[in-house]
C-alpha cells in the first residue's frame, strides 16, 4: 500500500476568505485535515481567488482552514495520530484544560485548529454550514456523509452525490460529529481518489455548490455553479443517491490487514466475499451491499465500510415522520424505554422490539449509542425539527459535553 509523498506547503491555517462586510451565515470550510488530502486546498484556492471580484456582493462570510499543516507538508495522513478521530468531548476537555502536554504534531494541530474554529463562530453573525473536504485512498470515492438531523441532510441533498447515512455511528471522534452537535449545519465531502487530478475538480464543484446553498450569494451570481452541478452529476450518474452504513472493519496495529487488490469504492460484494486479509486469514463482508473506502494506503484505522442502497422513497417518508413529532412518542412501542432522565435517550429491548428497531428508529431521527446484545441504546439528533429546515440553528461555542455521549 503506497503512501502519498509529495508535501503541500500551506504557509497558516487560514486558507483565505471572501464577504464579511455584509451580514449574513457563514461558510466554514476545512480542507486537508489528513496530510495526504490535499485536494481540498488546492480547491480552496481557486475559489477563494475567484470570489475576489464579488466580494461586496457576499452576505456573510466564507473562511477555509487548514486542517493539519504539519502532516500536509509531509503527505502523510497524519504524523503521530489520526486528528479526523480525535473530536470527542473528553479529548476537547484535555486540549481546554491543558492535560494535552503537547507531545505530538497533532496535539499542537488540534489545538490552533479548534481555536480557529472557534474564533469564527464567534465572528458569525448568523447560521454557520461547513464543509469538510476529503478523498478517498480508493478510486471511485466520491460521496457526501452529514449526521442525519434535518438540516443537515437538507444541505447534504444540495451536492449531487451519493448520500452516506449512518457513519457517525461507526466512527467516532470526527470534526463533522463535533461541528454537528454545535448547531453547524456540516457535510463532508469526498471528492475522489487522493492524488486524482479530478478530485481537485470536484472539490471545487463542491466550493460552489455550498456558497450557493449556504446563501452567501445568489445563483445568478455563481455562474460555475451550473457546471459545478454537472460536473458532480456526470461523475456519480450510475451509482445510487442513498445508502446506510452497514459493516465497518476496523485496522489495529499489528493485525496484518491488507485489502485484496482491485477494488473501488461502491464496487458490489456479495456476503462471505474475501475482500482483504489479516493475520487470522480470510476477511468477508457481513451481507450483500457495495464497499466503501477500502483502504489503499500505508496509516489509516478503517479498513473498509459496507454500505447498502435505500430507496429515496424512505427518506422522503422520515422528513414527514419527524415534522409530525413521532419521535416523542416512541415509549409507547412495546419493548422501548427512555434511558433515565435523558428524554433524547431510549432504550430498546430487541425481543420485544426486533421488527422496527434500529431502521425505524433511524426513520425517526434517532442515532445508535449502543448494541448490546438484546438491547439497544439510541438518541434523538440534535436540531431534528422542521423549524430548523425554515431557519437554520444558531452556532454555540464548541464546548465539551460529556453527559451528550460520543
Amino acid at each position: 500500500m503506497a503512501e502519498m509523498t509529495t508535501g503541500t506547503e500551506v504557509a497558516g491555517r487560514r486558507l483565505g476568505g471572501a464577504g464579511g462586510r455584509r451580514p449574513g451565515p457563514t461558510l466554514l470550510c476545512v480542507a486537508g485535515i489528513h496530510g495526504n488530502e490535499p485536494a481540498g486546498v488546492h480547491a480552496v484556492r481557486r475559489v477563494v481567488a475567484a470570489l475576489k471580484d464579488r466580494n461586496d456582493e457576499i452576505h456573510g462570510q466564507f473562511v477555509a482552514l487548514a486542517g493539519n499543516l504539519e502532516a500536509l507538508r509531509h503527505g502523510r495522513r497524519f504524523v503521530d495520530r489520526d486528528l479526523n478521530r480525535a473530536w470527542t468531548s473528553e479529548r476537547i476537555v484535555q486540549l481546554r484544560s491543558g492535560v494535552a502536554d503537547d507531545g505530538t504534531a497533532e496535539d499542537r494541530e488540534q489545538k490552533e485548529l479548534l481555536q480557529a474554529i472557534s474564533d469564527v463562530l464567534a465572528a458569525a453573525d448568523g447560521p454557520v454550514y461547513a464543509l469538510d473536504l476529503h478523498t478517498t485512498s480508493g478510486p471511485g470515492g466520491v460521496f457526501s456523509a452529514f449526521t442525519d438531523s434535518l438540516p443537515h441532510r437538507d444541505f447534504a441533498a444540495a451536492f449531487p452525490v451519493p448520500m452516506i447515512f449512518g457513519l457517525e455511528e461507526l466512527v467516532d471522534g470526527t470534526l463533522l460529529n463535533l461541528l454537528s452537535e454545535h448547531g453547524i449545519v456540516a457535510v463532508t465531502l469526498e471528492s475522489g481518489q487522493h492524488d486524482e487530478p479530478a478530485a481537485v475538480d470536484r472539490a471545487e464543484a463542491a466550493l460552489w455548490i455550498a456558497v450557493v446553498s449556504a446563501g452567501l450569494l445568489p445563483e445568478h451570481a455563481v455562474p460555475e455553479v451550473v457546471q459545478a452541478r454537472k460536473r458532480l452529476e456526470i461523475d456519480v450518474e450510475h451509482l445510487p443517491r442513498a445508502l446506510e452504513m452497514r459493516q465497518k472493519r476496523d485496522v489495529h496495529d499489528g493485525d496484518g490487514f491488507v485489502m485484496v487488490p482491485g477494488y473501488a469504492n461502491f464496487d458490489p460484494v456479495e456476503a462471505g466475499e474475501v475482500v482483504a486479509r489479516d493475520a487470522k486469514g480470510d476477511v468477508v463482508v457481513e451481507e450483500d451491499g457495495r464497499l466503501l473506502m477500502p483502504l489503499y494506503q500505508e496509516q489509516g484505522e478503517d479498513g473498509f465500510f459496507l454500505v447498502r442502497e435505500f430507496s429515496p422513497f424512505w427518506m422522503r417518508a422520515s422528513v414527514a415522520m419527524r415534522q409530525l413529532g413521532l419521535s416523542r412518542v416512541v415509549t409507547w412501542l412495546p419493548g422501548v424505554s427512555r434511558r433515565g432522565d435523558n428524554p433524547d435517550e431510549v432504550v430498546v429491548d430487541k425481543r420485544i422490539a426486533r421488527f422496527f428497531a434500529r431502521q425505524l428508529f433511524h426513520l425517526l431521527g434517532f442515532r445508535q449509542l449502543e448494541d448490546a446484545g438484546d438491547r439497544l441504546v439510541m438518541r434523538r439528533r440534535r436540531f431534528d425539527e422542521g423549524r430548523y429546515l425554515r431557519r437554520p440553528p444558531r452556532p454555540a461555542p464548541i464546548e465539551p459535553d460529556l453527559d451528550a455521549g460520543s
